[in-house]
Order: C-alpha cells, then sequence, then structure tokens
C-alpha cells in the first residue's frame, strides 16, 4: 500500500490503511499464500476523497491496460503479446509505462519465471502454454517512465514527481481464454476481459 500520488509502491507501517489526504492515489496490494504451497496477488488504484480529470485518466488507462494485455494471455501467444497490447495501450493515451519492474510467474513463490514486462524489449519471450499462471501488472506514468527506490529499500517513486497507477491480477493460461484468478466479483470496475 502507498499514499503518496507518486509512489507505485510501499511498505504498509500499520495493517491499517496509511493516512492520506483527499485527491491521493492509494495503492492497494493484495497477496495470499495458500498452504505454503500456492501463491496469488492482485493490485488496484484508488482515489481518496476524488481526484482530478488527469489522475482518473491515468486510473482508467492503468486498469484497461490491464484487460488488454490479459486478452493476450492464451496458449500459443508469446508474453511479447502481452506486453505489446499494454505498451500500445497505455503509449497511444499519453502515458508512460515503467520499465524497471515487470510482471512475473506465479506459482510456489510469487516472482518466478518467465518475466512480464508492460512492453516490448525486443528479445525472445517464452509461449505461453496452458496451466501456467503469470502475474500482469501495469506500472503506469503520467511523466516520463523513470523511477527510483527511496533510502527505505522498499518504497518506488517516479523520478520526475508524476502521477502513477498500478494495476495487477493473477491470470491462469487455460486452453481457450485467461482465467482471473484473483477476480472477486464484488470488485467494482468498469472494464470486462
Amino acid at each position: 500500500m502507498g499514499g503518496r500520488i507518486d509512489e507505485l509502491h510501499a511498505h504498509p507501517k500499520t495493517l491499517a490503511v496509511p493516512r492520506t489526504n483527499a485527491n491521493e492515489l492509494l495503492y492497494v496490494e493484495m497477496s495470499a499464500h495458500l498452504a505454503k504451497k500456492d501463491v496469488a496477488g492482485a493490485e488496484r488504484t484508488v482515489a481518496v476523497g476524488g481526484c482530478g480529470v488527469l489522475a482518473q485518466k491515468l486510473m482508467d488507462v492503468s486498469e484497461k491496460a490491464l484487460y488488454e494485455g490479459i486478452a493476450q494471455a492464451v496458449p500459443g501467444q508469446r508474453v511479447v503479446e502481452i506486453s505489446r497490447a499494454i505498451q500500445n495501450y497505455v503509449e497511444s493515451n499519453g502515458f508512460s509505462v515503467v520499465r524497471e519492474f515487470v510482471g512475473h510467474g506465479v506459482g510456489r513463490s510469487m516472482h518466478e519465471e518467465p518475466q512480464v514486462p508492460n512492453f516490448v524489449e525486443g528479445k525472445s519471450t517464452p509461449k505461453l502454454r496452458p496451466g501456467m499462471t503469470i502475474a500482469i501488472e501495469p506500472m503506469v506514468t503520467a511523466g516520463l517512465p523513470g523511477v527510483k527506490v527511496l533510502n527505505d529499500g522498499w518504497t518506488v517513486v517516479t523520478q520526475d514527481g508524476s502521477l502513477s497507477a498500478h494495476f495487477e491480477h493473477t491470470v491462469l493460461v487455460t486452453e481457450s481464454e485467461p482465467e482471473i484468478l484473483t477476480w472477486p466479483e464484488r470488485m467494482p470496475s468498469k472494464l470486462k476481459v
């Protein structure tokens, strides 16, 4: 969870939601460790006390980019197709994707292979196979894509102080269409795959 509008990732200081001010963006990250065997994670960005037009557009584009990427998580596709879908959607809307952090495989531990970038790197990526579980998580900034890690070793902020948003789902590649494992039906979203 984070509180500052330029944070991409921050370690919670308590179990309660951190104190925030109106017009800030808050990142809520949830992860589950199931009987010490499997894990899953999801993240959302929400506005606290309302937000401006730019912040709302950034959140909408970031969330839609997530679903653009998820739609590519089908057998036979390569990871790069997820990356391309996210990058194209984000950049066509005037925003940038963070390059220092990427999505990843999920299984016995939270961060496994393959890496799932939110941008096209130009190198070969693995083919998706039924049974693969991946975290797709666009991290989007309203300014330049650069980020930096603060002295606590955990909190990540945009280098230029611009707004950022982050959405994530854990997705299972099936024989046909992607299955979102972290999709609570009651979680509000204007978007569908």
